[in-house]
C-alpha cells in the first residue's frame, strides 16, 4: 500500500449512548461473545472426537464454527475495550489495516462457504444415493480451500483499495471497528472511485452468491416436493428453513451496510455490531439433516 499517511492512531468513538450504560453494554456483549466463542469450541470438540460425524456436512460446519468464531473476536474484544477504558479507544493505524483485512477476509470466506454448504445440501437431498460419491473427502477440501482462497483475495483488494489514500485526518471513528465506510470519511481525498469499487466487488460477490443459494433452493425444493410422505415433507422444510434463516441474517446486514446510498454511521455502526457479535450457527440445521436425506431417498426411490 502507497499511504503511510499523517494518522499514526485512530480513536473509537463508539455508538451515540449515555455513559452509565457502558458498564451494561459490556456486560451483555461479553456474555453473548463467550458463548459464541465456547459454543463453536464445543462445536468443534464434537465433530473432532465423534467418527460418526466425519462426514462432508459436519466437515464444513467444522470450518464454519471455526470462522465465526474468529470473525467475533477479531472485532469484539477491541469493542469491550472502549467501554471500560479510555486508553481502549485507540489503534494504531496498521493495526486497524490488519483488522479490517481480518474482518473481511472471515466475513468474505463465511460468504462464500454457504454457497458451498447450499450446494452440499442440494446433493445431500435430490441425489441421496449418490451423494457419498459426489461429495468425496478432496471434494469437500477442494471446495472449502476454495472458499478461503477467495475470501483472502476478496479482502485484500478490499484492504488495498480503501488504505490506498492519504489519510491526514481527523482520526476519530464513530464505530467499534475499523471498516470500509467509517475509514473512508477520514480521508483526505475523494473517495468516489474507492466507494463505487468496494460497492461493485461486494455486490457481485454478495449478490452472485445469494442468487446460488436461491438456485440450489429451489432445486431442493422441488426435490421435496416429490417427497411421498407429508412427514417427509414436512420434516425436509423444517430442515432447510433453519439454514434459509441464518442466509438471510448474513446477507440482510451485508447488504443494508455495504449496498445501499446515504450511508449513516450510527445506524451502520449498530447493524454492524448485531452482525458480528451474534453466532452464525444454522441452529437445528445439522441435527436434523440427516431426516431430510433419509426422507428424500423416500423420492428417489
Amino acid at each position: 500500500m502507497t499511504n503511510v499517511g499523517l494518522v499514526t492512531s485512530l480513536i473509537f468513538t463508539g455508538l451515540p449512548h449515555a455513559p452509565e450504560l457502558d458498564t451494561l453494554l459490556f456486560g451483555i456483549f461479553l456474555v453473548i461473545y463467550v458463548l459464541t466463542v465456547v459454543g463453536n469450541l464445543l462445536i468443534l470438540l464434537v465433530i473432532t472426537v465423534d467418527p460418526h460425524l466425519h462426514t462432508p456436512m459436519y466437515y464444513f460446519l467444522t470450518n464454519l464454527s471455526f470462522i465465526d468464531m474468529w470473525f467475533s473476536t477479531v472485532t469484539v474484544p477491541k469493542m469491550l475495550m472502549t467501554l471500560v477504558s479510555p486508553g481502549g479507544r485507540a489503534i494504531s493505524f496498521h493495526s486497524c489495516v490488519a483488522q479490517l483485512y481480518c474482518f473481511h477476509f472471515l466475513g468474505s470466506t463465511e460468504c462464500f462457504l454457504y454457497t458451498v454448504m447450499s450446494y452440499d445440501r442440494y446433493l445431500a437431498i435430490s441425489y441421496p444415493l449418490r451423494y457419498t460419491s459426489m461429495m468425496r473427502g478432496r471434494t469437500c477440501a477442494l471446495l472449502t480451500t476454495t472458499t478461503w482462497l477467495s475470501g483472502s483475495l476478496h479482502s485484500a483488494v478490499q484492504t488495498t483499495r480503501t488504505f490506498c489514500l492519504p489519510y491526514c485526518g481527523p482520526s476519530r471513528i464513530q464505530h467499534y471497528f475499523c471498516d470500509a465506510p467509517p475509514i473512508l470519511k477520514l480521508a483526505c481525498a475523494d473517495t468516489s472511485a474507492i466507494e463505487m469499487v468496494i460497492f461493485v466487488i461486494i455486490g457481485w460477490v454478495a449478490s452472485g452468491c445469494f442468487l446460488l443459494i436461491v438456485l440450489s433452493y429451489v432445486c431442493i425444493v422441488h426435490s421435496i416436493l416429490k417427497i411421498r410422505t407429508s412427514e417427509g415433507r414436512c420434516g425436509a422444510f423444517q430442515t432447510c428453513a433453519s439454514h434459509c434463516i441464518v442466509v438471510l441474517c448474513f446477507f440482510l446486514p451485508c447488504a443494508f451496510i455495504y449496498l445501499r446510498p446515504g450511508s449513516k454511521e450510527a445506524v451502520d455502526g449498530i447493524v454492524a455490531v448485531c452482525y458480528t457479535d451474534a453466532p452464525s450457527q444454522p441452529c437445528g440445521f445439522h441435527s436434523e439433516k440427516q431426516r431430510c436425506q433419509e426422507s428424500s431417498v423416500e423420492a428417489e426411490k
